[in-house]
């Protein structure tokens, strides 16, 4: 049996592990980073928590005796993304980056694109009023200054006790969300800015559709650099990328 690591967290890795898990004579682990409370179990065996860095997790790989890592975690997961393909190197194991394709901006769309949430934050200053800040719940503070504005903050799990949180209303929801839904929800809170990551995918664009077709503005977080490496963007393609290592194996 080969040993198959997905590090984890987000659909495509759900289902990467249930398509690999059909693979004759492997042995799936998705690896989850713990901070989603309840989230959705893949097919396989499920490991849950950190690795402390690119050196903990090369000693993971060899201790576990992984014979083939997959990152299919967030676009913005950066780091863990470096900590795989340099402890893969180190353990020398055949190693893929599955990314879903980012976002594109069309006809009709208001886009601000900005390097950071930090920047993000800054160009809300006397251009907004009302915003829909959809990043998350761990990088909220970075618009905790801005007592001009109110926000409607959208995610899956409540903030830690004690977090710096801008003035507004927190709402816990997990996507897919439909374009009528986000429709609706933009109206109803008079919403005249959208903050967003640009993680791509079509279980929260629909967010972005309701903006284009509102004339809302979209102040949009691009992604954080990559490491080198080969990568696929879809499920299919990288059980294709499986199949062919562990046919030369």
């Amino acid at each position: 049996m080969k040993r198959i690591l997905i590090l984890g967290g987000t659909g495509e890795a759900a289902e990467l592990a249930a398509k690999a898990s059909s693979v004759d004579g492997v042995e799936i682990i998705t690896s989850l980073a713990g901070r989603t409370r309840n989230p959705s179990t893949p097919l396989g065996e499920l490991r849950i928590g950190g690795f402390g860095g690119k050196a903990g997790l090369a000693a993971y790989l060899r201790d576990a005796e992984i014979d083939v890592l997959i990152d299919a975690t967030h676009p913005f997961a950066a780091q863990i993304s470096f900590n795989a393909a340099g402890a893969a190197v180190e353990c020398g194991l055949p190693h893929l980056m599955l990314i879903r394709p980012a976002w594109q901006k069309e006809l009709g769309d208001r886009w601000l694109e900005v390097e950071t949430i930090e920047t993000a934050a800054a160009a809300l200053q006397n251009q907004a009023k009302r915003v829909f800040l959809t990043i998350g719940r761990q990088e909220l503070a970075a618009f905790a200054s801005l007592d001009d504005i109110w926000f409607l903050m959208r995610m899956i799990d409540p903030p830690e006790a004690g977090a710096l949180l801008p003035k507004g209303l927190l709402l816990y929801n997990r996507g897919p969300f439909s374009l009528i839904e986000e429709r609706d929800l933009l109206i109803e809170y008079g919403i005249e800015t959208l903050v967003s990551k640009n993680s791509g995918g079509e279980a929260t664009y629909a967010k972005i559709l309701a903006a284009r077709e509102l004339g809302i503005k979209v102040v949009m977080v691009k992604r954080p650099p990559i490491p080198l490496g080969e990568q696929v963007c879809d499920v299919d393609s990288a059980i294709a990328w499986l199949i062919r290592n562990l046919e030369n194996a």
